[in-house]
């Protein structure tokens, strides 16, 4: 039988938070902000809240603005009109010395020629940075980065990992009330950026720091975020934690982007059905839509079933298994369905189980409430 995953609802206390956390005043505020280069419009009005102690991701295809607003918040590339409000001071048109900010760039940009204590208190200057409380700053950050072992080493002598762990402490030694991440783990590889985004997660947490991360990798940003920002073409798509943006996408592009789904052209008939590729879905969303509308449809290859799951369900249509795709902890099935070509994900057990191979014929169902759908107008 295909897996079926339960989402346990939010406490009570979890829910109390919330409503706190939504009455406190934004830690930054971001209002319509415009961006241009030329005649291009990087950033057309951008919009957005940000929590004090949040993690928030822009995600989105390249030259959609992410990194232009992230280097606006940081006052690197100021904004052609709006405004930029952090802690209740505009800082739309100050110089980035002004800021108050850290910042963790994909290269590190460690001086090669510094050791790691040296990188960490390099920014540690000024009346309000006397040589003893330096001193004692730089050994609590090498010791919140398990670095004690390395800390008179060379960026050179340390692997990619280390050298990110010390950008970071870098960045967070001056306290500053605001962090921020430029594709921080993009340059390293699978395994050492697996476990260094859940060490930055829970040090943010722990400090309670407010950080923007802008990553490429949309796994990353939903496993280590409160909420995401969807960017396309220099607007906001849509602002929502990682479950509502991945469940309850706003747009069809939004849908598209994040996750892997199937994604077909349909047309809504009567009572709440799309046919689509001569497939007919029953779409609970559809039964808000005029038959005769042309739609988008998405599906997700975890919600698709298969075998005795399908099998009994009046909406189940009869496909035929195109290829089998082992991924670890899931195999990813092509199946055929009419003219529509759609994927599943199913446990590696029940391969065997269902009998699956190439070329038979099984029972597929997508339940009414999984299937999205959006206007072609949209």
């Amino acid at each position: 039988m295909s897996q079926t995953v339960i989402e346990p609802a939010p406490s009570a206390t979890a829910m109390v938070q919330a409503s706190v956390a939504d009455r406190r005043e934004p830690f930054l505020v971001i209002e319509n902000v415009v961006k241009r280069f030329g005649n291009f419009v990087a950033l057309a009005g951008v919009s957005l809240r940000i929590q004090p102690g949040e993690l928030i991701s822009f995600v989105g295809p390249s030259g959609c603005g992410k990194t232009t607003l992230l280097r606006a918040i940081a006052g690197l590339d100021p904004p052609t009109s709006g405004h930029i409000v952090q802690a209740g001071h505009d800082i739309t048109a100050l110089p980035p010395s002004e800021h108050d900010f850290g910042i963790v760039f994909q290269s590190y940009a460690l001086f090669p020629n510094l050791t790691v204590t040296d990188n960490i208190g390099y920014g540690l200057r000024g009346r309000e940075w006397p040589k003893e409380r330096v001193g004692h700053r730089v050994q609590e950050m090498v010791t919140l980065i398990g670095l004690q072992e390395h800390e008179r080493k060379y960026p050179a002598q340390l692997s990619g990992g280390q050298q990110q762990r010390v950008a970071l402490a870098r960045a967070l030694a001056s306290e500053p009330g605001l962090l921020l991440l430029d594709e921080p783990l993009s340059a390293l590889d699978a395994l050492v950026r697996l476990h260094l985004r859940s060490e930055i997660r829970a040090l943010q947490r722990r400090l309670g720091v407010t950080t923007i991360l802008v990553t490429h990798d949309q796994e990353e940003a939903m496993s280590v975020s409160d909420r995401l920002v969807v960017l396309n073409k220099g607007h906001i798509e849509q602002v929502g934690t990682p479950k509502e943006v991945y469940r309850e996408p706003a747009t069809s592009f939004v849908a598209g982007f994040i996750g892997r789904s199937t994604e077909v052209d349909g047309t809504v008939e009567s009572d709440g059905v799309v046919r689509a590729k001569g497939v007919a879905l029953r779409v609970e969303a559809a039964s808000r839509m005029s038959p005769g509308s042309a739609v988008h449809v998405f599906i997700r290859p975890e919600d698709v079933l298969l075998g005795e799951d399908a099998g009994g369900n009046q909406s189940a249509n009869t496909c035929k298994v195109t290829s089998i795709e082992y991924l670890g902890p899931i195999c990813r099935v092509g199946l055929q369905a009419g003219d529509m070509g759609i994927e599943a994900d199913i446990r590696p057990d029940e391969i065997g189980h269902l009998g699956l191979g190439s070329g038979r014929p099984i029972p597929m169902m997508i339940p009414p409430e999984r299937v999205m759908v959006f206007p072609a107008d949209v």
